[in-house]
């Protein structure tokens, strides 16, 4: 899949971050260019197509990327936006095989872990994926 495109479903975003993972990528960059920008993608498809079709991005589990941790966080946004927008989340998100091992913090800055704990949404927090409270916020 061309990284440039848009993510069409969240098995799309899984597949960059594969490609990411077996590069060898820092997490903090897996994070913004699959999971932010399947965030982003969602967003412009809700705007645009509506609720149903945004939902539908979420149909068909994803294959796994090659670390626990982006198919937790995968998984977490999922469950997060259908909790957010109103739509039911699909089963595989409830797997309880997408936890993150080892727990992971987003943000590189150790300053912020004490607070990511708390500012996470329940679903990232569930899963062990820990963001502050901007993370998922878009401008």
């Amino acid at each position: 899949m061309d990284p440039l495109r848009a993510f069409r479903t969240v098995g799309d975003a899984a597949t960059v971050a594969a490609g990411m993972v077996a590069a060898d990528s820092r997490l903090q960059k897996i994070w913004r260019h699959a999971v932010v920008q399947l965030l982003d993608d969602y967003t412009s498809v809700l705007r645009h197509q509506g609720l149903e079709a945004a939902q539908a991005m979420w149909t068909a589990r994803p294959r796994p990327s090659g670390d626990r941790r982006v198919d937790a966080a995968l998984a977490a946004l999922g469950e997060h936006l259908a909790r957010r927008d109103g739509w039911p989340a699909p089963q595989w998100v409830r797997d309880p095989a997408l936890e993150a091992v080892p727990w992971w913090f987003v943000t590189a800055l150790k300053g912020l872990h004490p607070r990511a704990p708390v500012e996470s949404p329940l679903s990232f927090r569930e899963r062990g994926v820990f963001i502050t409270s901007g993370a998922l916020q878009r401008a």
